[in-house]
């Protein structure tokens, strides 16, 4: 190094220095780490030699102390641990390993949420504490996109990447494998608010209507695009990802084993692709925003802003304006619906009407586990008479003429199987000649 004056070698790995770039005179030492090409360089704070020599022998007595013991040699602030991790993502994302996106939501986490909880500290003290606290801190120092704290699902996801870079940081030797998280405190799992069949009904009539309204004919355009984004999107249980990356390539048509012709479409989001299948008026829905745009070569994207280029924002703002038209923006939980709650409502619809958890979980992408968690409540619902069958106030599944003929056989049959369970000395013998007995 070229700012390297004086330097004395004090033994094998070990050498002190005195800095050309600097205006103190003070020493400084370097070590070679043992059976490892990496060097650790500290101040040690004296102009004397002797005793730079002496400080230097108890700097490299305390390294190989600490590599033995398995305890971090480096000390780095977690926001440069999370630098050098989020670098390494960026290369996979640049081979297409990992979508764009992942990296833009990790750099929003380490800047909005991990830096001010852990970002000065250094990374060896970071311990399971400080993992197991963070969901508290989080609710008190954070606020949600739609309301006032901070949801479960969020700090969720960032616990996974504050986890993800301490791992990073253990595969790099920062820390030893003891500073690995252990378990995650439970969070409520977020609720997948979809519309109910009267709210889906309104919004088709309302949605009708309100294009009508328009006061101008870019207005028209995008109300006209967004009604028929809405209807694809509930008819398909595309990801919001996976409309934007739709295609009119992707768009084909086809016959189920019945005749009956359906729409097939391939899919690509979350770094993966698939097909799925959707009813002939989901084709209708595409012709007439095939119609309406200024994009239609198979390589353009489906859904369009109306000059022609692809739809970032998925048509959010006027999403939002026909939700509030129908009085549709808030669910349940008064948290504002999103553009994702379309493909909730093709999940609840689907099941609702009897489609087998695997096969939904194959058109929709996801696993049995997720359909399970998040939409289980839809086959209670719908069984409803079979699971309160027997209960007072609830009509039996029975015909009641069926009810009083089931009734009497039952009745009959008993009393057969209990006479003939009776022991026999308690039968009264039969008088002869007396039939009556």
């Amino acid at each position: 190094m070229a700012f390297i004056v004086d330097k004395e070698r004090i033994k094998t790995g070990l050498i002190i220095f005195r800095r050309g770039d600097v205006t103190h005179n003070n020493f400084y030492c370097r070590i070679k780490l043992p059976n490892e090409d990496r060097y650790k360089t500290m101040s040690l704070r004296t102009p004397d030699r002797e005793l730079a020599r002496d400080r230097a022998l108890d700097q490299d007595a305390e390294i190989r102390f600490r590599i033995k013991h398995d305890v971090a040699v480096f000390n780095r602030p977690f926001r440069k641990v999370a630098e050098e991790y989020l670098a390494v993502q960026q290369r996979r994302a640049n081979a297409g390993e990992i979508s764009a996106n992942r990296i833009k939501n990790l750099k929003n986490i380490f800047e909005c949420a991990l830096e001010d909880y852990v970002g000065s500290t250094q990374i060896h003290l970071i311990g399971q504490d400080r993992w197991t606290q963070y969901p508290t801190w989080r609710r008190e120092n954070g606020t949600g996109r739609f309301r006032e704290q901070v949801s479960d699902s969020t700090i969720s996801t960032e616990m996974g990447a504050f986890k993800a870079v301490i791992n990073f940081a253990i595969s790099k030797r920062y820390v030893p494998a003891s500073h690995r998280f252990e378990g995650r405190p439970k969070l409520k799992m977020p609720k997948r608010d979809a519309f109910t069949t009267e709210e889906y009904r309104k919004l088709h009539s309302v949605g009708r209507a309100w294009i009508k309204k328009a006061t101008s004919p870019q207005g028209t355009w995008y109300r006209t695009i967004c009604y028929n984004f809405i209807l694809i999107m509930c008819n398909t249980g595309m990801r919001p990802s996976e409309a934007k990356n739709l295609r009119w390539q992707d768009v084909t048509h086809a016959n189920d084993r019945n005749g009956q012709e359906i729409v097939v479409l391939s899919v690509r989001g979350k770094g993966k692709s698939r097909k799925l299948v959707a009813p002939k008026s989901v084709g209708d829905y595409l012709e007439r925003v095939k119609t309406l745009s200024k994009a239609t070569r198979p390589d353009d994207a489906v859904f369009t802003i109306i000059n022609g280029k692809p739809a970032k924002f998925l048509y959010s703002d006027t999403v939002k304006q026909l939700l509030e038209e129908a009085d549709l923006r808030d669910g349940p939980g008064d948290i504002p619906r999103s553009t994702y709650c379309f493909r909730h409502t093709y999940a609840t619809m689907r099941l609702s009407e009897g489609v087998d958890v695997y096969i939904l979980a194959e058109q929709m992408g996801t696993s049995v586990k997720m359909i399970e968690n998040h939409y289980g409540h839809v086959n209670t619902i719908k069984h409803a008479d079979r699971v309160l069958m027997g209960m007072t106030g609830w009509e039996s599944i029975i015909e009641p003429d069926a009810d009083r003929e089931k009734a009497a056989r039952m009745s009959k049959a008993a009393a057969t199987r209990d006479k003939a369970a009776r022991p026999a000395h308690n039968r009264r013998p039969r008088a002869k000649g007396n039939p009556s007995s």
